[in-house]
């Protein structure tokens, strides 16, 4: 593991700018930088890259974040791999921290299987073309297949000697853990307790991952055996799911065309290879999952589906297309002519063949998939209803309107359906669709607590129904406030203003004749405090623990800024009375220009430094090594409009949202905390529906008057807030 103060260093170092420049053509627009997105297809530039803030973001198909976030997208890099990936543009040395034990033996235990996996690889790469039984059986195979010598190098293609341990007895002999190579699938034991090598007699094709670690093996048999390919079982380095084969190759052909080709098989994918398709990557004859679309979605958004041309060719193809369309995926289909599949296709063509039939033949699926329905629906009602359902769902999950608008015309005609039939059941659809998705998304990214009793929402409200002697019956009545709920936006709102205005000042109080400042965050937590209030929503409750925490570390590093900026001062003041004294001018006109240089520089101090006061916590925490914390804090930050804009006061002077923050902040304490009494209320209603007219006055009478006690705070607690950026009830 890297460091604390290594992984900060590297961080610091990270110059967005000069770390997307190595991928994108940008010009200076302004204060920020515009480029070609480098994660979709564009012709005008909406990737833009703000370098004071070390933040870049498209504004069409929302990618971006800090120089790790970048890193990490464009080249499918784990958050480690991308801080070492920095580490190595910037020169820094990478000292790693001690692990804990628990670290230790994960990393152990995951190291010593890539290792292994490594040196599996390589020996039988080796015996492929080093023994005779290699050459005879493996490579013969291979050449028999078309496989040239420069693709079997390229892909590490081996073969096992049929020898019954020969693997095994080689592992031994080099030091290697028999243990790791039997939970990777190398080695197995037979019944007798005989230990064997599970691939022995095929031709080994290593599955490689997109950062270059050799993860697991497929094995083809050559002796006509019961299981014709055999594959490493799943462990803690291999998830099938979230792997594609030939990925590692491909995976820059695949940004530099833009476009991925998919298909079944191993020899699949280096046919296509050796045929100058070399952005081809194979599912191995598995249904595509979310984690191998998103591995292709990292690269491009283009993808073309290249199947054979049977009826089984078909029935594939039509797979998994509302998965790839729910991924934002631009889908074609191509099938190739009767008795070919990709390999044999590739055999009989040169590149540029193959290129101009893919050009010529590929198909859009959805038009594609209306097609081969009609064609199979014949006069059968019910079948065409179910077709054009299943073209209905389709289009529903492509997100562009516009697009949708156009498949709906076209699949009108094909199935002969009014366009405004098939754009109602889009429509409705979509609807579904599309709150499925928002509850999805909202359990994803911002779970809730086990449990959180809404009656904690004052000290007041809870004083309150103790002396009223209402039960909260947690059993009666659940007071589990889901992400779901109202309190997520509202809770939102506040959590983003501390992120992009925490450690900025928002009042001034005196106490003991001394004047102290207080920050947005400071502000936010102490109200929490006093009311024994806290963030419902998971993530944004770590966020908000994490600012607190790295308010020690901002004065530190504010104080290095200062000194750094106040020598820049200091020059650029000197500079400054240079120049004034190459001039011809009276001792009034000198006096004058030195003033009008001070304020000038002052002003420049005091807007520095509140910039980088301002832009602090969100350049730390959108790197975070914390995935969910990295995630929900570059899309917090990368919302335009979240906050209101600019406004013209009434001298017509242009005010922000950060001049304004002495009212933005407590109002939004107040909708909260309002909104957390409106529940409460909410629940009292249930109850008091539930006991009316069973006779119970005595708990109807406690009812109501907590209901009235609740309706009373509810008046007064934005009067409340307002009295308290005067006078906060605790200052630290």
């Amino acid at each position: 593991m890297i460091d604390p103060i290594t992984a900060q260093k590297i961080k610091d170092a990270a110059d967005i700018v000069e770390v997307v420049s190595d991928y994108v053509h940008l010009t200076r627009r302004g204060a920020n930088y515009m480029g070609l997105c480098p994660f979709h297809n564009e012709r005008t530039p909406s990737f833009s890259v703000n370098k004071r803030k070390n933040f870049c973001f498209c504004f069409s198909c929302k990618k971006g974040g800090s120089p790790v976030n970048f890193i990490m997208e464009k080249e499918g890099l784990s958050y480690h791999d991308a801080l070492m990936h920095l580490a190595r543009k910037y020169g820094i040395e990478v000292q790693e921290r001690e692990l804990t034990d628990e670290e230790r033996a994960e990393q152990s235990e995951r190291e010593s299987m890539l290792v292994a996996n490594e040196w599996a690889m390589l020996k039988m790469e080796n015996d492929i073309f080093s023994s005779q039984e290699g050459r005879d059986i493996g490579l013969s195979y291979l050449y028999g297949r078309g496989v040239t010598e420069e693709a079997v190098r390229k892909f590490h293609l081996g073969y096992a000697l049929d020898k019954g341990n020969a693997l095994t007895s080689a592992a031994k002999a080099a030091g290697y853990d028999i243990n790791i190579l039997k939970n990777l699938g190398l080695v197995g034991t037979s019944k007798e307790g005989r230990e064997y090598d599970r691939f022995r007699g095929r031709v080994i094709f290593p599955i490689i991952n997109s950062a270059g670690k050799v993860i697991a093996f497929g094995g083809r048999d050559l002796k006509g055996g019961l299981a014709k390919y055999i594959n490493s079982p799943e462990s803690i380095v291999y998830k099938k799911s979230n792997e594609l084969y030939g990925i590692y190759q491909a995976r820059a052909d695949i940004v530099k065309e833009d476009k991925c080709y998919l298909v079944e098989g191993y020899l699949d994918v280096i046919g296509m290879w050796q045929s100058g398709m070399r952005n081809t990557v194979a599912s191995s004859g598995t249904a595509l999952t979310d984690g191998q679309i998103a591995l292709i979605h990292r690269f491009t958004e283009n993808i073309t589906l290249i199947y054979d041309g049977d009826a089984a060719g078909i029935k594939a193809s039509l797979r998994g297309i509302d998965m790839l369309l729910g991924h934002k995926m631009k889908v074609k289909v191509l099938l190739l002519p009767d008795g070919d599949d990709p390999d044999s296709f590739a055999r009989k063509h040169t590149p540029e063949e193959f290129r101009e039939y893919v050009a010529k033949h590929e198909t859009d699926i959805i038009r594609f998939k209306a097609q081969v329905l009609l064609a199979d629906i014949r006069k059968d009602p019910q079948r065409r209803i179910e077709a054009v359902n299943s073209v209905v769902e389709s289009i529903a999950h492509i997100p562009d309107p516009i697009s949708r608008d156009v498949y709906i015309q076209e699949c009108g005609a094909i199935l002969g359906i009014p366009e405004e039939t098939i754009a109602k059941s889009v429509a409705r659809v979509r609807g579904a669709l599309v709150e499925k998705w928002k509850r999805e998304r909202t359990k994803t990214e911002f779970p809730s607590p086990t449990e959180q009793s809404s009656t904690s929402i004052s000290t007041s409200v809870k004083e309150t129904t103790a002396s009223s002697g209402v039960a909260n019956d947690n059993k009666a009545t659940p007071n589990r406030r889901t992400a779901a709920s109202p309190m997520l936006p509202l809770e939102k709102v506040v959590i983003e203003y501390c992120i992009k205005y925490g450690f900025l000042e928002l009042c001034s109080v005196m106490e003991d004749e001394s004047e102290f400042t207080i920050s947005v965050l400071d502000f936010v937590s102490e109200e929490l405090e006093a009311d024994n209030q806290s963030f419902s929503v998971e993530i944004f409750g770590k966020i908000f623990s994490l600012l607190k925490d790295m308010r020690s570390d901002f004065k530190n590093a504010l104080f290095s800024f200062t000194q750094r900026l106040n020598e820049d001062i200091s020059r650029r003041r000197q500079e400054g009375i240079d120049k004034i004294a190459s001039q011809d001018l009276s001792v009034v006109e000198i006096e004058r220009a030195e003033k009008k240089l001070n304020v000038e520089l002052e002003s420049f101090k005091s807007e520095t430094i509140r910039e980088f006061s301002k832009d602090y916590p969100g350049r730390q925490l959108a790197s975070h090594e914390d995935d969910n914390v990295r995630k929900a804090v570059t899309d917090l930050l990368r919302e335009r409009h979240q906050l209101s804009h600019i406004y013209m006061r009434d001298n017509n002077v242009v005010e922000r949202d950060e001049d304004r923050l002495g009212q933005l902040v407590p109002r939004a304490i107040t909708e909260w905390k309002s909104e957390l009494l409106n529940q409460r209320l909410k629940e009292l209603f249930t109850q008091f529906h539930e006991i009316s007219g069973k006779g119970d006055t005595e708990t109807e009478s406690k009812i109501m008057m907590e209901m009235n006690s609740i309706m009373r705070l509810r008046s007064q607690v934005a009067k409340d807030i307002g009295d308290r950026i005067l006078s906060p009830r605790s200052r630290k």
